[in-house]
C-alpha cells in the first residue's frame, strides 16, 4: 500500500509547544487501552513492597531501561514480556482497583472524557481472586474515579489467544455476566500468529447471543486474513489496530463500507515492528479513505505514552491539520461502546466543546461532511 507524504505547508498550530496545549486542552477517548500495561511507575514498585514481591527491576530509572530493551523495534511476542512485571503485582484485589482508578484519573487530567479499560481476568488469579472478584475490583476503582472527577469509562473483557478456548467461553459467560454493569465488550488479545480467533468461535457466539460488544486484536503484525476470521468469525464491531488491513483493499472496502472502527495505536505499532516506522504507518491513509481511525495508548507505562502524546505524534508526521484531528476525535466518540442514546449526548458534548476549544485557541475549522458518517 503507497503511504502518503505530509503536506507542505503553514502549520495552523504554531510552534511544537502551543500545538501539544491545544490538543492537551481537546477531549478525547481512549477505547484501547491495557490496564496491566498502563500502571504507574511508582505504584508499580510502593505495590511490590507492600506485597513483597521481589521484581526484576530495581527503581524507575531500572525500569525505564528494561521497557527500553522490550519496546526497540523488537516484536509482539517480546513486546508482552513487559507484561510479565506487572501482572506479578496485579493478584489482590486492592491493587487492581487502585491501578483501574489511578488510570482514569491519569485519563482525565489530560482531557479523556470516555475511556474503555480492557484486561483479562484469568491473569489475576494466582492468590485469592477469583474472576468475578477481578472484575469488581476493577469496576471498584473505574466507579471511584468516575465520581470524582466525571470520566466516563468501561470495561472489556479479554480471552488471550493462545490460552485454551474453553477459558474464553468462560470470560464470555463472565462479560455476559457484568454486560450493563460496567462491562462494555469483549475482547481476544495476544500475539496472533499461530493463535487462529476462529478457534475461540464459540466465546464469541455466546456473547453475541447476548447483546455484547465484540472488539478483537487482528492485523496488528499479522495478515489481513487475521482481520477476516476477526469479522467474519467472531463478528467483531471494532478491530483492535488493524494496521495490515490495507495490504487486502476488499476487506478494508468491507470495513469502510460498514463503517467498523480501527483501534490504532501508533507508538506501539512501531514498537512491535507492526510498521517500520511512524511515517509508514498506515494511519493516515486510512484516514483519507474515509475510514474511521481512533487513536489510543494501548499501553501507557509500556509504550510510554498518553493520548495527547499519540495525537501529538499523528499532527507531527502526517501534518494533520484541524479537520483531520477534530474527525479523529469524533471518530473516538462515534466508536464508544455505549447505547445510541448515550452515545448521541456524548458526541453532542464532544462537538461542542471541541469547536469552542479550538476557537479558544484561534484555529478556524469548518465543519466536515465525514461527520455525517
Amino acid at each position: 500500500m503507497r503511504r502518503s507524504q505530509p503536506r507542505r505547508r503553514t502549520s495552523p498550530w504554531g510552534d511544537a509547544r502551543r500545538r501539544r496545549s491545544i490538543l492537551h486542552a481537546l477531549p478525547k477517548t481512549d477505547l484501547h487501552v491495557h490496564l496491566d500495561g498502563s500502571i504507574r511507575p511508582a505504584t508499580l514498585f510502593e505495590l511490590a513492597k507492600d506485597q513483597r514481591v521481589k521484581l526484576e527491576v530495581k527503581n524507575e530509572a531500572d525500569l525505564g531501561r528494561f521497557l527500553a530493551r522490550l519496546t526497540a523495534g523488537v516484536s509482539l511476542p517480546t513486546y508482552l514480556k513487559a507484561f510479565d512485571l506487572t501482572l506479578a503485582i496485579l493478584q489482590e484485589p486492592e491493587a487492581l482497583e487502585r491501578v483501574a482508578f489511578e488510570l482514569a484519573e491519569d485519563a482525565h487530567l489530560e482531557n479523556v472524557r470516555y475511556m474503555e479499560v480492557r484486561y483479562c481476568p484469568a491473569l489475576h488469579l494466582k492468590k485469592d481472586l477469583d474472576l468475578h472478584g477481578t472484575v469488581d475490583a476493577v469496576l471498584g476503582g473505574l466507579s471511584e474515579a468516575g465520581r470524582r472527577y466525571g470520566i466516563q469509562t468501561g470495561t472489556i473483557i479479554c480471552g488471550i489467544r493462545h490460552l485454551s478456548p474453553k477459558l474464553s467461553l468462560e470470560l464470555a459467560d463472565l462479560a455476559v455476566a457484568y454486560a450493563g454493569r460496567g462491562v462494555v465488550g469483549f475482547d481476544l488479545a495476544g500475539a496472533e500468529k499461530d493463535y487462529p480467533a476462529k478457534a475461540h468461535r464459540e466465546a464469541f457466539d455466546r456473547v453475541l447471543r447476548n447483546n455484547v460488544n465484540v472488539t478483537v486484536h487482528a492485523g496488528e503484525a499479522f495478515a489481513p486474513g487475521s482481520i477476516r476470521q476477526a469479522l467474519h468469525y467472531c463478528g467483531a464491531h471494532r478491530i483492535g489496530h488493524g494496521t495490515r488491513l490495507g495490504e487486502d483493499p476488499k476487506t478494508l472496502d468491507y470495513v469502510n463500507d460498514h463503517r467498523i472502527p480501527l483501534e490504532m495505536c501508533l507508538t506501539s505499532n512501531v514498537q512491535t515492528q507492526a510498521t517500520p516506522s511512524f511515517e509508514e504507518h498506515p494511519f493516515h491513509d486510512y484516514l483519507k479513505r474515509g475510514v474511521r481511525v481512533t487513536l489510543n495508548t494501548d499501553n501507557r507505562l509500556v509504550s510510554s505514552t498518553t493520548m495527547t502524546d499519540e495525537l501529538d505524534r499523528a499532527v507531527a508526521t502526517f501534518d494533520l491539520d484541524p479537520i483531520d484531528v477534530r474527525q479523529v476525535l469524533l471518530n473516538g466518540f462515534k466508536s464508544a461502546f455505549v447505547p445510541y442514546a448515550e452515545k448521541g449526548n456524548l458526541l453532542r458534548h464532544a462537538v461542542l466543546e471541541i469547536d469552542q476549544e479550538l476557537k479558544r485557541s484561534e484555529i478556524a475549522t469548518t465543519e466536515s461532511e465525514r461527520d455525517l458518517l
